[in-house]
């Protein structure tokens, strides 16, 4: 198996006023919490979003991780909806010391191009500050801070420092090169 070079950038907001949202999209975007763990949505947005830029770290996940994974205190999933249909998602992971990650955050395929991405991610980190209101016990939010990789979507790294994040590590690894699994295998995305 061959390796392919890959950069990964981490950002950072280190305070509430770092945040630059965007304008809403036009039409009938909403972003809503999926309050109610469920393996089976998760997976469907992880495999629908990251199927064709080689997400593949979930995607032995048995259901009993899932379940796990998601009914930790804090952890939550943000999903825009398009007229009723789910085009994205952001997933926050609170950690210790009032951090809070942005682990996963991005488009299914065909609602990418249409503004919807500086919403959703400006949503997910005005969630990701205020997280801890809606978790009683849990410290302020100090840091909200994420990763994107050189096989990220082209804008990915535009829209995080649209959005206010400031860059504060660089790393390049070698990593196997893996086909894009598509959002289900045998898919191929568009």
């Amino acid at each position: 198996m061959s390796s392919v070079p890959v950069t990964t950038w981490s950002l950072e907001q280190t305070s509430p006023a770092d945040l630059l949202p965007a304008a809403a999209p036009e039409g009938e975007v909403r972003v809503v919490r999926a309050e109610v763990p469920s393996p089976e949505f998760s997976r469907f947005l992880y495999a629908s979003v990251g199927g064709d830029i080689r997400w593949t770290d979930r995607l032995g996940w048995t259901y009993a991780r899932w379940q796990e994974h998601l009914e930790r205190p804090g952890v939550e999933t943000w999903v825009a909806y398009d007229r009723g249909t789910p085009a994205g998602y952001v997933e926050l992971d609170p950690q210790d010391e009032g951090v809070v990650e942005i682990v996963y955050f991005g488009l299914v395929p065909a609602f990418r191009g249409r503004r919807i991405g500086g919403h959703l991610l400006s949503c997910g980190a005005a969630r990701a500050w205020d997280l801890a209101e809606r978790w009683p016990g849990r410290t302020p939010t100090k840091r909200v801070w994420l990763h994107t990789c050189s096989k990220d979507g082209e804008f990915a790294m535009d829209n995080y420092q649209r959005r206010g994040f400031k860059l504060f590590d660089t790393k390049v690894e070698l990593e196997p090169e893996v086909a894009a699994p598509g959002p289900w295998p045998g898919a191929h995305p568009a």
